[in-house]
């Protein structure tokens, strides 16, 4: 099931594949208003005096303009959609590239231009001038009356200014998508959700398991870690009845040779089935937000880095990434951070390599702590986010872990900044030390 979830990722990451949906649809539209045209349902229309019918030459020139300007406006939009991923890959990180390429604004404006151009030009072929027509075999004889499909015209006029909306749309979404506090909401939001659903329940105090380190499971192939099969390692090692230690997270780059488990409280280790824990672990060639929270995390990180580094010196971006990592922080210092795949009331089989609070932290805010330290507007504002996240904790080991990233960013800040702006920061490390002690 993790292996069609990453195939799947895969798919909605491309885009091929609302295009190539839109254009089967478009062709079985043209087909069925065709054939409505061809059978008589259509006659009806001839009663609405307010609707010109079209002749076969005027029909024509229609489906020629609309199917050539559908195809030029598709290109455009595919050369300022490649143009925009490559401005914020280069600007925000070349992580953000799987965050663009899934935005289905943009693929739904190409689908939509590309299946109107198959729609019209799929009708153009059954126009038909009152001196030739079509028979069975595809031969040109001569006729009476020719064929003009006026439902299937209408329906194309119909999709021609949907497209026309849709370009409208796309040249106001492909400016607002690239700006960088709209990049962070998407980063931050997703972040948000993905630690509301891995970890629903409030902290308890409870610590993550442990099991003693048995035999050892070697991986067999290279890649990061996209998706592990829980459920499924849960009932393996249920069936096995014996305990399974996992080595590695989603995110973890293995090769062969490395330990990515371990077998423990087994009788008998000859006939574990390696083979078939191995394949609950889906690997790629790159990392992906599928199952990996700290991806994302990294990704707010890599934004601040950049916003602060001396080549691009942006103090403001970094403050907006320190605000979604502060919210984050938020989330996982109330909530209980270990998982179990057992059934209620039964001893869990699977023991995860579980991330406690601490490590959260440091991967946030502990990573970004360089960059911070050389900036006062930025400094300052990661001591009120610090201050804010504490607020939700009760947990007074959390909650010293927030104190001492403090202590550790007033350090750091000590051997970047001087005069007056160290003051200001000196300043607001004792109302962060007056505010956290409360």
């Amino acid at each position: 099931m993790s292996r069609l979830r990453v195939i799947w990722q895969g798919i909605n990451a491309s885009y091929w594949f609302l295009p190539a949906i839109f254009s089967i649809l478009a062709l079985t539209l043209a087909m069925v208003t065709t054939w409505l045209d061809r059978s008589g349902w259509a006659e009806f229309l001839k009663d609405l005096e307010w609707l010109q019918p079209a002749m076969p030459e005027g029909a024509s020139n229609m489906l020629t303009v609309i199917a050539g300007a559908m195809i030029g406006v598709a290109s455009t939009v595919f050369s300022i959609t490649i143009a925009a991923v490559a401005y914020a890959s280069g600007n925000y990180g070349p992580r953000l590239l799987t965050n663009f390429m899934e935005d289905r604004g943009n693929q739904f404006s190409l689908a939509t231009f590309i299946g109107t151009f198959v729609y019209a030009i799929t009708v153009l072929r059954t126009v038909r001038a009152e001196d030739e027509s079509a028979n069975g075999l595809g031969l040109i004889v001569a006729a009476d009356t020719g064929f003009v499909p006026q439902l299937s015209l209408l329906v194309a006029f119909a999709l021609m200014g949907l497209s026309v909306a849709v370009l409208v749309y796309f040249l106001n979404h492909i400016p607002a998508s690239i700006r960088v506090n709209s990049v962070l909401r998407g980063i931050g939001a997703r972040l948000l959700a993905d630690i509301a659903e891995r970890f629903p329940d409030q902290n308890t105090g409870k610590r993550a398991g442990s099991a003693p380190e048995g035999s050892p499971i070697a991986a067999q192939g290279t890649g990061y870690i996209q998706a592990i099969a829980f459920a499924r390692l849960e009932r393996i090692a249920q069936r096995e009845q014996g305990k399974l230690k996992l080595a590695v997270r989603t995110g973890d780059f293995v090769h062969p040779g490395v330990t990515i488990a371990f077998w423990a409280d087994m009788d008998l280790v000859e006939d574990c089935p390696d083979d078939e824990v191995r394949d609950c672990f889906t690997l790629g060639s790159m990392r992906t937000p599928n199952q990996d929270m700290q991806f994302l995390i990294d990704e707010l990180v890599e934004i601040a880095l950049r916003a602060l580094s001396p080549g691009t010196n942006d103090p403001f971006t970094a403050v907006t990434a320190v605000h979604w990592l502060g919210a984050a922080t938020a989330e996982l210092g109330y909530r209980d951070l270990t998982r179990s795949y057992a059934k209620d009331g039964e001893e869990p089989h699977l023991v995860l390599l579980e991330d406690d609070f601490d490590h959260y932290l440091a991967r946030g805010f502990g990573a970004v702590r360089g960059g911070v330290a050389t900036s006062r507007i930025a400094t300052q504002v990661t001591f009120d986010a610090l201050v804010d996240a504490a607020s939700l904790v009760d947990d007074e080991g959390r909650r010293a872990s927030i104190r001492q990233e403090g202590d550790l960013l007033a350090l750091q800040a000590r051997e970047h900044l001087v005069g007056p702006e160290l003051h200001a920061v000196e300043a607001r490390y004792q109302r962060f030390l007056e505010r956290i002690e409360r």
